[in-house]
């Protein structure tokens, strides 16, 4: 883990035969509970807390990118050339139901949500 939370699982940047993937937890609209699993293709990326950031090198073509907080997941599908530096921000949010279970059972349901980052 480098500073600030972030993961890196090779190299920052791009090369000519690759792409990167970057996704980031720290909306403030995010519950801050729980950690979010960050999977490629199904294998595990990474673990993010709120505040951190993973990025993850791929190989050019069609994959899968899964965030799971183990309540809830989300799966998009997405395209990369070589050389591309695709980012996105993930988050955890309360259901409407979660303060009133987190109060009589001590936890609740959260959602996850993926998007991507402009």
């Amino acid at each position: 883990m480098g500073e600030r939370g972030v993961f890196l699982a090779m190299s920052e940047m791009p090369t000519e035969t690759q792409a990167l993937i970057t996704v980031r937890r720290d909306s403030p609209e995010d519950v801050q509970l729980r950690q979010i699993i960050v999977e490629l293709d199904g294998e595990k990326a990474g673990e993010l807390l709120y505040g951190q950031t993973v990025t993850i090198p791929a190989a050019p073509g069609r994959h899968k990118l899964r965030v799971d907080n183990t309540w809830n997941w989300k799966t998009i599908e997405l395209d990369l050339k070589a050389g591309d530096h695709v980012r996105f921000l993930t988050m955890s949010k309360a259901g409407r139901l979660t303060a009133f279970l987190a109060f009589t059972l001590g936890g609740g349901p959260m959602y996850v949500s993926i998007q991507k980052d402009e």
